[in-house]
C-alpha cells in the first residue's frame, strides 16, 4: 500500500478501486465507442465525488476491471488484451525491432511481432477499445461538472473552484487518448461530452482533424492545470499537456504532412524549465520506489502499478516476471518468483547490437544478458534464443522488494525528461528554431553522464539524426516509443531497415506502407457504421 495512502492527499486511489470504477463499470459491458456510462445523483451527495469521479477517470490507465486483475470492463475481451499501458506496449514496442515475446499461443502476439496482423488482431482492438473508454469515462465527467449540474446540486464556490481543475484534467485524459488513436490508427470516432448519451453513432474524425483538435484542447486547459510538479503522484498537470504537444509536434510532419519542430522545441523548453531533474541513477526509473526515489524528479507521467491496490496486467508486471530467462532463473532478484514467466522476453539481435563496443560495457543503460546465448533467434519459441534483459524491477533502491512477487510495485514512465531533452535535440537538428547547439550537447551528454558512458563530451559534429534515433532506443528501449520513432525516420515500413522476424521473416523484409497504421478493428467498424477501415486492411 505504499503509493497511495500515506497521506490522504493521495488516498483517491484507493477510491478508484472501491466506488468509482465500480459505479462506471460494475454493470456494464463497454465495447468500443459506447460513451452510455451513467453516474448516479447520489453518488454526488458529498462534493468530495467529484475527486472521486475524477480518479476513475485515471483508474481506466492501470486497471481493466473491479473484479480483480484479470477482470475486464469491456466486452468481449480479456485482461490481458485490454490493459491501456500493455497494448500500448505490444503496439508500439513489440512491433518494432527490441522484443520478442515466447509465447504465441498468447492472443494477438505473433501477429503483432511479426507484423502480420489484421483487422482481427485482440490487441488492435483492446488498445482502440480501452482508448475509447477513456474517452467515455472523461465525457461522463464533464457532463456531470457543468455550471447547470452544479447549480442544482449547490456546489459551494471552494469546491467548484477545485472542479475547474478537474475538468482540465478530464479534457487532457480525453486528448491523451485521442493522441494515440492518431498515431497508432491514423483516425477515430470522435465523441465530445455534448454528444447525446444513447442511439449515437459517432463520426469518423481523420488525422488532421484530430491533430487539430488535441492541440486545442491542450492549449485551451493549459490555463487551468496545475502547474509542473505540483499534482498528486499519477494526476496530470501542465508539463503533461506539454509533453503531448511536444509529441504531437516532433511528428507533425507524418500526422498532417507539415514541419512543426519550432512547436516542439518550444514545448520541450516549457518542461526542462519546468522543475524536472534527470534521476540520480537510470536503473531508479524502472524500481518498485520509483514514486517516491529519485526517479521522481524525472518521471513526467506515471501509469500507476502496485502490487496490492493496483493489481493489474500491466507493462511493468508484464517486463518484470518476463524479463526472467529460462537459463538464468533470475527472478529472485527482480523481486518476483525465481522462474518468473519463464523466459517470456527476449531482445531482438538489432537492439542488442547497439551497445555493441567497449563503450557500453559500463553504460548502466545496458543491462543485457548474453551468457552463453546466441544473439540470433532462429525459433521464437526456443526461450533459450537470444539475450534477455534485467531494465525493470520489483526491487526497491533501497534493497526492498515489492508487495507481491506477481503484480509489481513499478509504475510505468509513460513521459519522462530524458524523452524531452532527446526531442529537443532532434527537433534542433531537423531545422526547427529557439534551439541551440550547446543546450543540445548539454542535453545529450547529460545522459550519456548519467548512464556512465565514457563518451558524455560529445560536440554537435558527433550528435546526427541517426545518432539521436540509436541514443533513443538505448535511453528510452522498452517505453513504448519505438515504432513511433522509427516511423519519423522512414526506417518501420519498407525495407531501409529490416530486423530480425520483421514481416515475419527471419531476417527481416520488406513492410508495405499502410502499415504505419494499424487497421480500425472489424468489431469497431460493425459497432458503428460512420466508420470506414483504413487503406490496405
Amino acid at each position: 500500500m505504499k503509493k497511495y495512502i500515506k497521506t490522504i492527499k493521495n488516498l483517491f486511489v484507493v477510491i478508484f478501486l472501491t466506488s468509482i470504477v465500480a459505479s462506471c463499470t460494475k454493470d456494464l459491458n463497454i465495447v468500443p465507442e459506447d460513451d452510455q456510462t451513467v453516474l448516479s445523483e447520489a453518488l454526488f451527495e458529498n462534493e468530495s465525488a467529484y475527486l472521486d469521479v475524477l480518479a476513475g477517470v485515471y483508474a481506466n490507465l492501470s486497471l481493466t476491471g473491479v473484479d480483480g486483475p484479470g477482470s475486464s470492463n469491456i466486452q468481449g475481451l480479456d485482461a490481458g488484451t485490454s490493459q491501456y499501458g500493455r497494448v500500448l506496449l505490444y503496439l508500439q514496442t513489440l512491433s518494432a525491432d527490441q522484443m520478442i515475446w515466447s509465447y504465441e499461443n498468447d492472443p494477438g502476439t505473433r501477429e503483432i511481432q511479426r507484423n502480420v496482423w489484421t483487422a482481427q488482431n485482440p490487441l488492435i482492438l483492446g488498445m482502440f477499445s480501452r482508448a475509447m473508454v477513456s474517452v467515455a469515462f472523461s465525457n461522463n465527467f464533464l457532463r456531470e461538472t457543468t455550471a447547470a449540474k452544479l447549480d442544482a446540486r449547490n456546489v459551494t464556490t471552494a469546491t467548484r473552484a477545485e472542479i475547474v481543475t478537474y475538468r482540465a484534467e478530464a479534457r487532457l485524459l480525453r486528448a491523451l487518448a485521442y493522441y494515440n488513436l492518431m498515431d497508432l490508427y491514423g483516425k477515430a470516432p470522435m465523441v465530445l461530452e455534448s454528444d447525446p448519451t444513447a442511439g449515437f453513432n459517432p463520426p469518423q474524425v481523420e488525422r488532421a482533424e484530430l491533430f487539430t483538435f488535441i492541440e486545442s484542447e491542450l492549449l485551451a486547459i493549459d490555463v487551468d492545470l496545475m502547474a509542473p510538479k505540483t499534482n498528486q503522484h499519477g494526476r496530470a498537470d501542465k508539463a503533461v499537456a506539454w509533453m503531448i504537444l511536444a509529441k504531437m509536434y516532433l511528428n507533425a510532419e507524418i500526422y498532417i504532412g507539415q514541419d512543426k519542430y519550432t512547436e516542439c522545441i518550444d514545448a520541450t523548453k516549457k518542461i526542462i524549465t519546468g522543475g524536472f531533474t534527470l534521476a540520480t541513477d537510470y536503473a531508479h526509473l524502472f524500481m518498485a520506489d520509483n514514486n517516491t526515489n529519485s526517479a521522481t524528479n524525472e518521471i513526467i507521467f506515471p501509469l500507476i502499478s502496485d502490487g496490492l491496490i493496483t493489481q493489474n496486467y500491466g507493462p511493468t508486471t508484464i517486463m518484470i516476471n518476463g524479463e526472467v530467462g529460462s537459463l538464468e532463473v533470475n527472478g529472485t532478484a527482480l523481486g518476483v518468483g525465481a522462474s518468473g514467466w519463464g523466459g517470456a522476453l527476449r531482445v531482438r539481435k538489432q537492439f542488442a547490437q547497439l551497445f555493441d563496443g567497449g563503450i557500453f560495457s559500463g553504460d548502466t543503460r545496458n543491462t543485457i544478458i548474453s551468457g552463453t546465448r546466441s544473439i540470433d533467434i532462429s525459433d521464437i519459441s526456443d526461450k533459450d534464443q537470444g539475450y534477455v534483459i534485467e531494465k525493470y524491477s520489483n526491487a526497491t533502491s533501497t534493497g526492498a522488494f515489492g508487495s507481491d512477487q506477481t503484480f509489481v510495485d513499478t509504475d510505468f514512465p509513460l513521459f519522462r525528461l530524458a524523452d524531452v531533452y532527446l526531442m529537443y535535440a532532434e527537433a534542433h537538428l531537423r531545422g526547427g528554431s529557439g534551439g541551440s547547439n550547446a543546450d543540445m550537447e548539454t542535453y545529450v551528454n547529460a545522459l550519456r553522464t548519467r548512464a556512465n558512458n565514457p563518451q558524455n563530451n560529445l560536440t554537435t559534429a558527433d550528435i546526427s539524426l541517426d545518432f539521436i534515433l540509436d541514443e533513443r532506443a538505448r535511453e528510452l528501449h522498452w517505453e513504448a516509443h519505438r515504432r513511433q520513432d522509427l516511423i519519423r525516420y522512414n526506417r518501420f515500413t519498407g525495407g531501409n531497415y529490416n530486423w530480425a522476424w520483421k514481416g515475419n521473416g527471419s531476417n527481416g523484409i520488406s513492410l508495405p506502407a499502410h502499415m504505419s497504421i494499424y487497421p480500425i478493428p472489424t468489431a469497431s467498424l460493425a459497432s458503428n457504421p460512420n466508420l470506414t477501415q483504413n487503406a490496405g486492411y
